[in-house]
């Protein structure tokens, strides 16, 4: 099993990162194989709801992370998004990145799990972290949770380390990441994935 992490930190050596490394513990420890990606010093520009994809089965822009990225989500059973906190939102790269990953790619995330984690000096973390479970909603991603709302804290470099209830949360979110892959990969060979319907988009002006 594989699970994808995308760091919008644009440190190298992060608060945010710290957070994700204690999951990645978990991870390995439970056989699972991790890649994580820092997005949050790249230049990805955002989306321009052009619809090409739809044709090209990619996103029309290509020399920068979100084409590279998206064989590698496709081929994860669970997808980490990480964020620190700018504003009571993620960061502005980590955003434009998401929109175009979920919205030009036309494999069928059902079932592929995912966990958000929002890292700030004190406010905001929940915001963001809503914020980024909707992109696991509208794709049809069970959401990971631990126990409480996923986010570590701290300001200067490493303070996170002293976090000792936002670390918990880090490898709770990964104890229960790990089981619902593990769970859903037993479910899919005993009764396959749940039946799709084909949806209805309705509009409010007709």
């Amino acid at each position: 099993m594989k699970v994808l992490m995308i760091n919008g930190s644009p440190r190298k050596e992060s608060n945010t990162q710290i957070g994700l490394d204690e999951m990645r513990k978990i991870f390995e420890a439970e056989g699972i194989d991790v890649e994580c990606i820092a997005v949050g010093n790249k230049v990805v520009r955002g989306c321009i709801a052009c619809g090409g994809c739809a044709k090209k089965g990619k996103c029309v822009f290509d020399g920068d992370l979100v084409n590279e990225i998206a064989p590698k989500f496709e081929e994860a059973d669970g997808l980490v998004v990480a964020s620190p906190v700018y504003y009571a939102s993620a960061n502005g790269t980590l955003v434009s990145l998401l929109d175009r990953l979920f919205f030009s790619t036309p494999f069928d995330k059902t079932m592929k799990v995912g966990a958000a984690v929002a890292c700030a000096r004190r406010g905001g973390i929940t915001a963001t972290w809503d914020e980024l479970n909707k992109y696991f909603g509208i794709a049809g991603m069970p959401i990971a949770s631990g126990q409480y709302w996923n986010g570590i804290h701290g300001r200067l470099p490493g303070e996170s380390k002293q976090d000792a209830e936002g670390l918990v949360q880090m490898r709770t979110t990964a104890r229960n990441m790990a089981f619902l892959m593990k769970s859903i990969a037993l479910g899919r060979e005993e009764f396959g994935l749940p039946e799709r319907e084909q949806g209805e988009m309705t509009n409010f002006i007709r």
